[in-house]
Order: C-alpha cells, then structure tokens, then sequence
C-alpha cells in the first residue's frame, strides 16, 4: 500500500527502518534521502514533484527508461496467468525456456546453455562455481585460481566482492577470500609511463598478467574475470590492443575468459555486447541490469559446450547439479527479460546509441577544457569525467575531501542524477535518451561544474 504523506513523513520512516546500500549511514541519518516517486521517459521525479535526468539510468541499468508499457503489461501479463514457478527436478516454463533461447541466439560468440540468477553478484558469484567444478571434472583440482583487475567491479557478495578490485568494498567484510588474484588496471591516463603509448603500456600490463601467472603457478589459475569496460571502478575504456594481448596470455596457459557484461551488455557500448567492441572470445558471460532493463530483478549466465559437458558429467555422477535458486529465471522476470530484448531488436536501440554517441561523447568531452577536469572518457552512452586538483600534474584530490560527492549534490539541486566512483563522474543515460535530452544533461552539467569549481576554491 503507497505511504499516505498526510499521515507519514517517507524521509523519515526511511531513516528510522532502512539500512541503505552504499552510503555514508552517519551522514544518512543526518541528511535523509532522496525519495522518488514516479518516473517518465529519462526523468524522475521526487515527492514534492521535482524533475531530474536519471543520468546514470538509476543504477547503469534503465536502459528503456521509466515507465516503458510494454514491460510492465509483460509482467502484469504473467503475473495473471503464472505467477511463480522453478526449475528445479526438471520443472520448467514457458518464459524461462523463450528467455534462455533467445539469449544464447543472441551471444556475440557460440555458447551452449543460459543459467539464470538474480543478480549480477549472483551471475558472477555462479560462474566462479562453475569455473571450479568445470576444473573439478577434468581432474584438475588445483586449477582454482581466479585472477581479476584492481578498480575492477563484479558484484559485493563474499565470492562476488572478492572479485571486486576496489578495497572499499574488502575492507571491514574480510575481503578478499583466498584463491582471488589481482592483477592491474588498465587504465592508461592514470597509470601509463612517461613516453608510454596505448600498445606499449598494453604490452607492460599482459607481460604483468603473465608474470603473475608464472609466479602462481599456470596449473593453479583457472579464470580471468574482465569487464570490457570498466563500471564501477572508473568508466575505464581499455587502451589499444589491451583484451587482444591479454586473450593470447590466456590461451598460452589454458586459462578460462569470462566475461562480465552487467553494465555493457545490451547496447550500452553502440555493440550489442561490449565483447564485440574489444573482439572479447568468452568461454562464460554474465548479463544483469539492462536484461530486464532493470524493471525486475534477473541475470543470466552464459556457458559454452565444453563447460556445459563437464557440468553434465559432474551431474550424472554426484545425481544433480547442486546449484541454483529459488527464483532463478522467475517467470515474471523472464517474461519482462524476454520482452525487453524484444524491445531492444525491434527499436534498433543499438542503432540508436550509435546515431546518439557522438553528441553524447563530444557534448561531455568540451568539459575537459573545465579547470576541474583532468579527462572525460566513455564509449556509446557511457562515460566518466575525472577530476583532478591539477590538470598540469594530473594530481588527485585528497580523498577525504570528497570532491567527487560534492559535485553530485550540486548536480542533484540543477535536477541532474548521477554519481560518484571516489572524484570521477559517471554519466550513463537510459538508451533511449534523446538529442534534447542529451542537450539537457550537458547544459546541467555544465552549470554544475560552474558552481563546483566555487565551492571547491572556497572549501578546499
């Protein structure tokens, strides 16, 4: 039942009830929250009835936009006629089945079967099992290693977290476990050597991978987990000839890719996958977010026939496959899952990113010239802007200052929704954004980084 505002104030029942993902808890019980009540299009809009651009299309993943009819008849639809099913002991349902033949027609490489989760966390979280029991299956139980990239981004639930290479999210939760690798970030405007090109810092980065593999062990290390373009820890677009130079270590030491395509996947890039955009071979993928355009939760994981195999080995021997959930591929999220991808096909959305890129990209990348800002970078409709205390030196803020946050509160009062990754903002539309609309969203950041470069020549 909607909260009467007569009756109760939503700010702070939120704060007397709610424990918030993500969030400075002291500053939270100080500040109360942002309620949003209704959105439309690429807009939100809070309980007093303010507008702001959802410019990071709430969490990288609205991709359709608020509000889409189609989607929310999808779920009403099959919330009528079946409301809840499994596939566990060989049950299954009409969406489910669709969803997971759509899927695997629609891989950027060959791939055999789709495992549905409920989230990215749980997409990756699953496919580290099955790098494990696939490993289990060819007799290789040392082979358990898992090596990922610092700044790197793959979920927050203990196996998932521990992927994770931002130790934000290690500390104070005993993470990362054992068996997780890091290796390094490949990003070349905070990390490149002086007289270093976008090739040569590649080549350093593989012969780093290469190293650490050596160090390790080749027979220990099972798995490298990439995202092709870095979410969370950045927006960090990978240099020239990085994935390609980085995919020939991998196949020299028989070590699997997997793929996280939670934030890229579905058009966000202007390629249906991000693998496409950097020619990435993944033997697993991971989806989330814009699958359902994030309208209910669902993820999937893709796996191709040789780990497939394996898996059904496995299966014959110990009498099942002894992983899943619940509400794995829950057929109301299946179904609004399905429809979305319909959407997606039938709109030509990636066409649309591509025809919208360059305005979006050069309408953001003017803002480098901005005393605050040492770099944009992005792809498709996704990018970051990195601000930096000298643009000269390419010196950081002091973290403690909390630049990065206070430029998103400013943002927030000229309507404009986005978000901090430490001093770089993030900006991530809803696929559908317009001219106009990207128009709106330069012109309110630009009026927020005015008043941004105030405040932080005043405060700090």
């Amino acid at each position: 039942m909607p909260i009467n505002p007569a009756s109760a104030d939503p700010a702070a029942l939120d704060r007397a009830y709610l424990l918030h993902p993500f969030t400075n808890l002291k500053r939270h019980q100080e500040a109360g929250p942002l309620v949003i009540e209704r959105g439309q299009g690429v807009f939100v809009y809070d309980q007093n009835g303010k507008e702001y651009l959802e410019a990071l299309a709430g969490l990288w993943c609205t991709a359709l936009g608020y509000s889409e009819p189609r989607l929310v008849e999808a779920a009403c639809e099959q919330m009528r006629q079946l409301p809840f099913a499994h596939g566990f002991g060989h049950r299954s349902h009409l969406p489910g089945i669709a969803l997971a033949e759509r899927l695997v027609g629609i891989a950027p490489v060959p791939m055999s079967k789709v495992f549905f989760a409920n989230s990215g966390s749980e997409a990756n979280d699953t496919a580290v099992k099955l790098v494990w029991a696939f490993n289990n299956a060819l007799g290789r139980p040392h082979k358990k290693k898992i090596i990922a990239r610092r700044g790197a981004y793959h979920g927050v639930t203990v196996c998932s977290g521990s992927l994770t290479g931002l130790s934000r999210f290690h500390q104070d939760f005993d993470l990362p476990l054992d068996r997780f690798l890091h290796t390094e970030c490949p990003h070349f405007y905070r990390y490149a050597e002086s007289g270093e090109d976008e090739d040569a810092f590649s080549t350093r980065l593989a012969q780093a991978l290469e190293r650490l593999i050596i160090a390790e062990g080749p027979e220990t290390i099972a798995a490298f987990f990439a995202e092709p373009v870095m979410g969370a820890g950045g927006v960090i677009v990978p240099p020239a000839g990085y994935f390609e130079k980085i995919q020939e270590v991998l196949r020299r030491y028989d070590i699997l890719l997997v793929v996280d395509e939670v934030i890229c996947g579905f058009g966000r890039t202007g390629h249906l996958w991000g693998s496409q955009a950097f020619s990435l071979k993944p033997d697993i993928m991971t989806a989330a977010k814009a699958l359902s355009s994030a309208y209910l939760p669902i993820s999937a994981v893709w796996i191709n026939e040789p780990i497939y195999q394996a898996l059904e080995a496995l299966s014959e021997r110990n009498g099942l496959f002894g992983h899943g959930f619940t509400y794995s591929g829950h057929p109301v999220a299946a179904a609004v899952a399905l429809e979305a991808t319909r959407i997606y096909s039938e709109r030509d959305i990636v066409g649309h990113v591509r025809r919208m890129a360059p305005l979006f990209q050069g309408g953001l990348r003017r803002f480098s010239r901005h005393p605050l800002v040492g770099e944009v970078r992005g792809l498709g409709l996704l990018a970051g802007i990195e601000l930096v205390a000298d643009k000269e030196t390419r010196r950081p803020f002091d973290p403690a200052a909390g630049v990065g946050a206070t430029v998103v509160a400013i943002a927030q009062k000229y309507g404009l929704l986005t978000r901090a990754l430490g001093d770089t903002i993030a900006v991530c539309p809803p696929l559908i954004i317009s001219e106009a609309e990207i128009d709106s969203l330069c012109l309110r950041l630009e009026r927020t980084l005015a008043e941004a470069e105030w405040v932080i020549a005043r405060d700090i």
